[in-house]
């Protein structure tokens, strides 16, 4: 199965070298697609020399259109790549690829059609804000009543889908609200059973397969580069009502 790691990048001239030379170390994907989101600080160079010497591939918005944006043309791309399987990934040091393998194990497997990361099931993580931290339970909470998951980090920004759930997903979000779209698209989806499911007596279509893994973190400060603010956060409530309650 052909897998193809997305990553959305702006402004990360700083990390993006190191974090995608760790990536290719850990876990070299089959290909890997970086979109440069109207990066201003030098990032573009970086990554023209990355596509040189690593074959990896470019894609760039002429301006800051947002992570959402960002994440839907990489998606673009990885299916006319023809990708079996399309993981998101930051372009920071936060998130760390040598958990790609348990991420992707699901997928691979026929268990899952989609995996969510998650910060907080037991893995190693960088103590830093307690109201993001606390942010996150409500943001979650409302999300997880709207979609009738029970997931643990919604906003976790480590995701993998199989290529037919990308395909089905109508995504519209722009900016960080793409995390909240993903899981709440993913959770009224409805897929084809295969012929084989069919002629045991099971219907056409089943809901989609959510799983959930454990990830690492090593947040970052906002000196560091942490771009995430308040006005995010009430932007994912407004999209839980958009996307979840409202749909």
């Amino acid at each position: 199965m052909q897998t193809v790691v997305v990553i959305p990048v702006f402004d990360e001239a700083r990390w993006v070298t190191q974090s995608v030379s760790r990536l290719l170390q850990v876990h070299a994907p089959d290909r890997l697609v970086l979109v440069d989101d109207g990066s201003r600080d030098g990032t573009g160079p970086i990554l023209d020399a990355l596509a040189r010497d690593c074959g990896v591939t470019v894609e760039r918005h002429e301006t800051n259109r947002g992570k959402g944006a960002a994440i839907r043309t990489g998606m673009a791309r990885a299916l006319a790549m023809g990708a079996d399987i399309v993981l998101v990934h930051d372009a920071d040091l936060e998130y760390d690829p040598a958990d790609h393998a348990a991420l992707l194990a699901p997928l691979r497997d026929g268990r899952a059609d989609a995996v969510i990361g998650s910060r907080f099931l037991g893995q190693t993580h960088r103590v830093l804000y307690y109201w993001h931290y606390l942010a996150n339970r409500v943001i979650t909470t409302a999300c997880n009543m709207a979609t009738n998951l029970n997931l643990t980090d919604v906003e976790c920004c480590c995701k993998a889908f199989t290529r037919q759930v990308v395909e089905r997903m109508d995504l519209r979000e722009e900016r960080f609200g793409i995390e909240i779209e993903l899981v709440a698209k993913v959770a009224r989806l409805r897929l084809d059973n295969d012929a084989q499911d069919r002629a045991m007596g099971l219907p056409a279509t089943r809901r989609a397969r959510v799983y959930e893994v454990p990830v690492s973190y090593a947040g970052r400060t906002y000196e560091e580069g942490k771009k995430i603010t308040w006005r995010d956060g009430a932007w994912a409530l407004a999209c839980i009502v958009r996307h979840g309650l409202r749909a």
